[in-house]
């Protein structure tokens, strides 16, 4: 049984979230070079991170967040492709992460401990409060992947007025106990009053959880999209060195 909405609804209903053309030409054109930041996280952890610039600031920025093991180069395809389209986008190193992409984690580097997935969350408040200082718009759409894409829902859900979407890639319970509120992504999924987009690799498992978190979003506000051709997990569904098969199918839905 589809999960609140099918593929073919899905794509009827484009009020829903912005809607990201798929045309590669658009990456042609002007790549912009992503600048370094550096945001503080609350408890004074240094968060580092990249800023994907783009003409205009009308559309509201986009936070993309990693998965296990990851850094902010799992976007460096995704957010140039973004950037075409008119969205700023900020890529961060999460304090839990590592060197996926031929890329080091500078948050967890300078950390220098391993943390649990949840230490995470405070990495993810510092980036949502960076737009409206740059004069965007104050209410962005966050992006997880994986465990973020578990946190992008305890963030919306902490945060309301300033997420305006959730683009979630193969969340799951990857937060430690589920029975305690502060780490269940269902529990925090109900208190999700935006629109949301949810999808996963083409896996019995992941779709299973995802579907688990969609139904728990109250309303008509989430669709889940589950790839035909292909798809993987997390982020990397949307690129073509990880998804050959799938990654422009998985494009057109978002």
């Amino acid at each position: 049984m589809p999960s609140r909405r099918s593929h073919d609804t899905l794509l009827s209903r484009r009020e829903l979230l912005p809607v990201f053309l798929a045309g590669a030409a658009s990456m042609n054109a002007g790549s912009p070079e992503p600048r370094p930041l550096t945001l503080r996280a609350s408890d004074g952890v240094s968060v580092y991170a990249w800023h994907y610039p783009a003409a205009g600031k009308r559309l509201p920025a986009i936070l993309l967040f990693h998965q296990a093991g990851s850094n902010h180069a799992e976007y460096a395809t995704i957010a140039l492709r973004l950037a075409a389209l008119g969205y700023h986008s900020v890529a961060i190193d999460q304090r839990s992460g590592g060197r996926m992409w031929g890329q080091s984690n500078q948050t967890a580097d300078e950390l220098g401990k391993e943390v649990d997935y949840p230490a995470a969350l405070p990495d993810l408040e510092a980036a949502l409060e960076w737009p409206p200082l740059q004069g965007l718009p104050p209410r962005s759409i966050v992006w997880g992947s994986s465990y973020s894409a578990a946190l992008v829902f305890l963030l919306a859900a902490k945060h309301p007025s300033a997420v305006a979407a959730v683009m979630a890639f193969s969340p799951g319970e990857y937060l430690g106990d589920i029975r305690s509120a502060n780490h269940s992504v269902k529990d925090a999924a109900a208190n999700v009053r935006v629109p949301v987009f949810i999808t996963c690799a083409r896996d019995s498992e992941e779709i299973a959880a995802a579907r688990a978190i969609a139904g728990a979003i109250p309303g008509s506000s989430a669709v889940q999209f589950v790839p035909k051709r292909g798809g993987v997990h997390g982020s990397s569904t949307l690129r073509p060195d990880r998804n050959p098969r799938g990654a422009e199918e998985n494009w057109r839905a978002i």
